[in-house]
């Protein structure tokens, strides 16, 4: 088996001011994408943001799953086994000790179904993103539940409950990788100016497409224009694991008018990004998180919550910008043709 590698274009956009309770700075934004325009429209997102200010952002939780799956001989004995799991949970972090010194385990979910046992359990993961590290902790939980209940069987170290890389409500409800919001507010003018819209046809079309027509679409727990470009293009800019992006654009954009000026704001609660951990060792990824003061020493995590606050101001951006071009007949199809060959 050889190795090479696929060269996709990478540019640094902005700059863009960020500020909240673990940030204040002004950074240019990393984007690897085939999507030429998306480098121009993050950018014209972060020169409006910059202009009014700045975009506030913060962590509201973080964790990472991962779901084990056992099998009982009926419903009754899965009942039973999971009541003495719940009693010997607090015992399970001296295990989780024994596989990593960053993987602290937080919380626990079940779900029976039949005979199945499904156990979700919840990690803290440092710097890293923490696949690797959450499925080898619970792993050694598995293997202290089999002990602990000799009736279950293994049935798969990953149960779907996680859930990884697939659109779930649970992670919604739950959470899964980093939850943050990023919100500003830009004064009219501006949004004339820059955006060539106005505060009242962006609320209007948020409603009308974001919510409405996601909601017609059948939409999992995401209203928003196209989080997902955004999400791929730091992604790939910054070494994560990009199939990540399905969980992470679960998200939800909300704006409205508040005095006559524009407030938009971008829900991420499933932003997996890590600053150690697989890929990261890459020289042009060790490129980037210097450049974005990601190689600060810090507390164990720290790095990692820069990282993703960064990377929802990418996502704010280029939500905000595309939906100021949806405003107006045409805008969109002319930047495409005019950045892209077609």
């Amino acid at each position: 088996m050889s190795t090479s590698f696929a060269n996709v274009p990478l540019q640094w956009v902005g700059p863009v001011k960020i500020t909240g309770p673990e940030i204040d700075v002004e950074t240019e934004l990393p984007l690897a994408t085939y999507e030429t325009p998306l480098f121009a429209s993050v950018n014209r997102g972060a020169r409006v943001a910059t202009a009014s200010g700045g975009i506030k952002a913060v962590v509201i939780d973080e964790r990472m799953s991962r779901s084990v799956l056992f099998e009982a001989p009926d419903a009754i004995v899965a009942f039973q086994c999971l009541e003495k799991i719940k009693a010997e949970f607090p015992k399970f972090g001296t295990v989780v000790a024994t596989t990593s010194r960053f993987a602290k385990l937080i919380d626990m979910h079940s779900q029976i179904a039949g005979n199945l046992l499904f156990i979700r359990f919840e990690f803290t993961t440092g710097d890293a993103s923490g696949h690797n590290m959450v499925t080898f902790a619970s792993e050694a939980l598995m293997n202290r539940i089999l002990e602990l209940c000799p009736a279950l069987k293994y049935e798969s170290i990953s149960g779907n409950y996680c859930s990884d890389k697939k659109a779930t409500g649970v992670n919604g409800i739950l959470g899964r990788g980093k939850y943050v919001v990023a919100e500003l507010t830009i004064p009219e003018k501006l949004v004339q100016k820059y955006l060539k819209s106005t505060p009242e046809k962006i609320v209007q079309l948020n409603i009308r497409k974001n919510l409405i027509g996601t909601m017609l679409a059948g939409g999992l727990r995401s209203a928003n224009a196209h989080y997902a470009n955004m999400l791929l293009a730091f992604y790939l800019a910054t070494g994560q694991d990009a199939a990540n992006i399905i969980e992470g654009s679960q998200g939800t954009t909300l704006a409205e008018v508040r005095n006559g000026d524009l407030w938009f704001s971008v829900t991420i609660p499933n932003l997996i990004v890590g600053t150690v951990g697989n890929g990261k060792g890459l020289p042009f990824v060790e490129e980037v998180m210097q450049k974005l003061g990601c190689r600060e020493p810090r507390e164990p995590g720290a790095n990692a919550r820069r990282l993703a606050l960064i990377c929802s101001a990418a996502g704010l951006c280029g939500e905000l910008s595309l939906m100021a071009a949806l405003t107006n007949p045409g805008e969109l199809m002319a930047a495409h043709r005019k950045l892209e060959r077609i």
